[in-house]
């Protein structure tokens, strides 16, 4: 005989509750309530020391707090909400997330559904840049589904199991990026994909410093995760990322990346962040040959498109880095840094036309983004479009990393534009910041001949 409420014709009414750890969510935790509690019958939540006014606000929507002791430990944070749950479902937000009015409705007929044990969610994380990334996942253009995401330019996505019949064997594992998947996968349950997204907007509103402070919260975390369970390849995997992406250590990450794949040599997505490391190394055979190891096991990477794309660009391999760049574009990427790398490789391939073109559409995207204007002066003196060359390379200047070539690489273009005056101007201001500079001091002999 089937265990009750799997795979009967006739159920009784399933009913859902929200289960959700807090601390110090005030500014987003009555966004998150309104969005779901329409669909949920009881909301349960997890204070781990709230100082603010996220308790009283919690209360307001008639959730049960408990109080949870802080361990550094989220899975246990969350299995302790776990042991109060009632309903049949458990669904799971954080107060960063939550749901459009589609999802709401789809969430309350979807529980009634026979079947599935539980369910993966594709989660839409907002981001600040069009460039960004999660995991191998490269950024979508934002939709404009929600209202609240209206200002964010792209999403990034990621799948997870989010919404689980409540069953005593189905609990939380790992201390950071904690998730059911792995009880679920022992125990083996059925799991679907839920037709609606959450969507996740923290990663965009957060200022540097919580992200900064989160980011090593769950790097520590990590580690001394890995430090107990050495054999755990997504682990390795975790914490290279933290490397690549937010201490931007490439040596560091590829060794984690590399003792993951010793783990697991079918690692997909540890394959293609090593790549990303030896590309970022400047390592680009040995780049080539672990980014076609990932091809051959998943070809449907944004991420590995463009890894694959730098990797022949800089062996000056311009067709196939077409091609590449080709691939992650076609696949819907939103990145202003894929676009002009790809409008880069028509230039050398002849396409001036389309070229410039798409140098032009990625400014739109990203006008503000030092990597890309340095690419697009770049294409544009390439172009030999002297003038568009010389006004981005001068709207450069003021930006963040600026070093004395980028003063020389506007005086150069500025020269060949003939524009004396402003040419005049950059060298004198290149020359304040970076006195001893060569190429400045030749730019600077010239205004005299």
């Amino acid at each position: 005989m089937p265990s009750p409420g799997y795979g009967l014709e006739r159920m009784p009414p399933q009913t859902v509750e929200l289960s959700m750890i807090v601390k110090n969510e005030a500014r987003t935790l009555t966004r998150c309530l309104t969005s779901v509690r329409a669909a949920v019958d009881r909301i349960v939540i997890g204070d781990t020391g709230s100082t603010d006014e996220t308790i009283s606000i919690a209360q307001s929507y008639g959730a049960e707090i408990v109080p949870v002791l802080w361990t550094g430990d989220f899975a246990a944070a969350r299995n302790t909400v776990l042991r109060h749950s009632r309903c049949d479902w458990i669904f799971v937000l954080d107060a960063d997330e939550m749901l459009d009015a589609g999802g709401a409705e789809k969430l309350k007929h979807l529980i009634q559904q026979p079947g599935p044990a539980a369910y993966d969610i594709w989660r839409w994380n907002y981001v600040l840049e069009t460039n960004s990334r999660s995991g191998e996942q490269g950024g979508l253009q934002n939709p404009q589904l929600l209202a609240e995401s209206h200002m964010f330019p792209a999403y990034v996505k990621s799948l997870n199991t989010r919404l689980f019949r409540r069953n005593p064997e189905v609990y939380f594992e790992r201390p950071v990026h904690e998730t059911v998947v792995y009880r679920l996968q022992t125990l083996a349950l059925p799991v679907a994909t839920a037709p609606f997204v959450i969507h996740h907007l923290g990663q965009a509103e957060d200022n540097k410093v919580d992200r900064a402070r989160k980011n090593e919260l769950y790097h520590q975390i990590g580690l001394q995760h890995l430090q107990a369970n050495p054999d755990d390849a997504r682990t390795c995997f975790e914490l290279g990322l933290g490397e690549l992406e937010h201490f931007k250590r490439p040596e560091a990450a590829l060794s984690l990346f590399v003792r993951a794949l010793s783990i697991n040599p079918r690692d997909c997505n540890a394959l293609i962040f090593a790549g990303v490391c030896m590309v970022r190394m400047q390592r680009y055979t040995e780049a080539l040959d672990l980014l076609s190891r990932a091809r051959e096991l998943n070809s449907g990477s944004i991420v590995l498109d463009e890894a694959m794309g730098d990797a022949y660009f800089h062996q000056q391999q311009h067709a196939q880095a077409f091609a590449a760049y080709e691939s992650a574009m076609l696949k819907g990427s939103a990145s202003a840094l894929v676009l002009a790398k790809w409008g880069v490789c028509k230039l050398y391939l002849g396409q001036r036309e389309p070229g410039l073109q798409d140098l032009r559409q990625a400014l739109q995207r990203e006008p503000g983004f030092p990597e890309l204007l340095d690419l697009v002066a770049v294409g544009a003196a390439l172009a030999q479009d002297n003038p568009f060359a010389a006004a981005i390379a001068r709207k450069r200047l003021p930006m963040e990393g600026t070093s004395a070539f980028h003063y020389a690489l506007a005086c150069i273009l500025l020269r060949l534009s003939g524009d004396w005056t402003v040419h005049q101007e950059v060298v004198h201001e290149g020359l304040t910041r970076f006195p001893h500079d060569p190429s400045l001091s030749a730019e600077h002999a010239m205004i005299h001949l």
